[in-house]
């Protein structure tokens, strides 16, 4: 028996593949969507996969479950406390023998009323301690679940969670090795520890969250802040249907020439991969920059699932990594590249735009003298809560679309962040909805804690 962990990047998300040799069986947990992985894995080592356990239906990835049974015919298997319209339901207590592994379902409601958690036991040594389990969104490594996704409801589900952890994981015994299905950086949580390993004795005495009694629990969970993408409640349908293209491989967009590009950018979605410095040299007019180590986070925020995208970058890799991306969250309609990027733009005399960068120095220059401009923070509001420069207006990136109209368009607007990423998104979508005067402070918060800032 072997577990092998994948891990998707920008998501966080981490699903395993279960290797059991003597059986010639393998056994997956939460997949992903592009699943030409777990099929590598299984043809090195001669398995078949036989089962795909889900621990809760996903709001923040599409689950490769459908494109797996397509594939293998193995069986798919979810909590029963939510009407599925594909796969098996399960409940506590079942068990699932394959070779000398034990699978036993521990329903474990909180993050959602349907979440499980699967315990496994190796019958050569023991069936009655186990070696590890697969927590979901229930128990991460240093935090646990949210519990947001219900507000009429919000004592509840947060009391749900504490019995979950305190009467079905816990009890497996320190010796449990823990696998969350995220980890550091995942939307679903937001005090992860950076290591992606621990047990259940470590997590009851370290994990700040196990160390509140229950009233102490709730009142924490209640108090906490998510936030919820659009995109939240497309990934809900589809991972609760199954109403999902099965990919016969990742989309190819087609490359095209700038006057190409150009005929269909009223019929497209422009999205440019490059980074803040590259963008505030050029960009085209109109397209939306979203670095393409960002698109996991934030594409869900901006995107629109019924028009088709076209891409901007500087590099193929880039263009291979954001439909990967893309593909997870469900964006299967990923038309076109520019052929050349930028430079192929500018020397065949199209129209460019540019989102000029502010220094440091410069903004705080602005500050002392009391120009005005506005100062736009777009962290999420635990960050600006924690310190932020004098007289800025907050409003979290993703939430830009909601209140764009409270931004001042007469002046200039500096946008900022915690190094620059998010602000370029953030003054990208401000251009595209016509604002004139923006600009991207580069380095953001990073370069302030460098030089020193005055701080509200």
């Amino acid at each position: 028996m072997f577990i092998e962990k994948i891990k998707s990047e920008g998501l966080a998300h981490m699903s395993y593949f279960l290797g059991i040799g003597e059986a010639g069986k393998a056994a997956i947990i939460d997949p992903r969507r592009d699943v030409d992985i777990y099929f590598d894995l299984a043809q090195k080592n001669n398995l078949w996969i036989t089962h795909v356990f889900e621990t809760h239906r996903n709001e923040d990835y599409v689950i490769g479950s459908r494109q797996i049974q397509e594939m293998s015919n193995a069986k798919i298997y979810h909590g029963v406390q939510l009407d599925f319209k594909y796969g098996t339901g399960v409940n506590e207590g079942d068990e699932f023998e394959i070779g000398d592994c034990l699978f036993k379902i521990l329903s474990t409601p909180g993050h959602t009323f349907e979440s499980i958690s699967i315990a496994l036991y190796d019958k050569s040594y023991s069936t009655q301690d186990a070696v590890g389990v697969f927590t979901g969104d229930a128990l991460f490594i240093g935090d646990v679940g949210r519990t947001d996704f219900f507000p009429d409801r919000a004592e509840e589900v947060a009391g749900l969670l504490y019995e979950s952890i305190h009467n079905k994981l816990l009890p497996l015994g320190d010796q449990c090795i823990v696998y969350p299905a995220h980890g550091a950086g995942s939307v679903c949580g937001s005090g992860m520890a950076s290591r992606e390993f621990s047990t259940i004795g470590y997590e009851r005495l370290n994990n700040p969250a196990l160390q509140k009694n229950k009233d102490e629990f709730i009142k924490h969970k209640i108090n906490e802040h998510h936030y919820q993408p659009p995109y939240f409640r497309k990934m809900e349908y589809i991972n609760q249907t199954g109403d999902v293209n099965i990919l016969s491989g990742l989309p190819i967009p087609k490359p095209l020439s700038p006057n190409e590009f150009a005929e269909q950018m009223s019929d497209l979605q422009v999205l440019d991969l490059r980074n803040p410095e590259a963008i505030s040299g050029a960009t085209v007019t109109g397209s939306l920059s979203i670095p393409v180590n960002m698109l996991p986070a934030f594409a869900g925020f901006f995107l629109s699932y019924d028009k088709p995208i076209g891409l901007i970058a500087d590099t193929n890799h880039q263009i291979k990594d954001a439909v990967r991306h893309l593909v997870r969250l469900g964006y299967d309609n990923i038309n076109c590249y520019l052929n050349g990027g930028l430079h192929k733009w500018e020397t065949g005399g199209k129209d460019f735009n540019k989102i000029p960068a502010v220094h440091v120095k410069d903004l705080i220059s602005k500050i002392e003298n009391h120009e005005q401009f506005t100062l736009l923070d777009v962290r999420s509001i635990d960050e600006f809560n924690s310190g932020h420069l004098p007289n800025a207006q907050h409003i979290y990136v993703g939430e830009l679309p909601k209140f764009i109209e409270d931004v001042d368009r007469s002046k200039l607007v500096v946008t900022f962040c915690g190094s620059g990423q998010r602000a370029a998104i953030a003054a990208s979508y401000l251009k595209q909805n016509g604002f004139r005067n923006v600009g991207n402070c580069l380095g953001s918060m990073s370069a302030c804690k460098a030089v020193g800032c005055p701080m509200a």
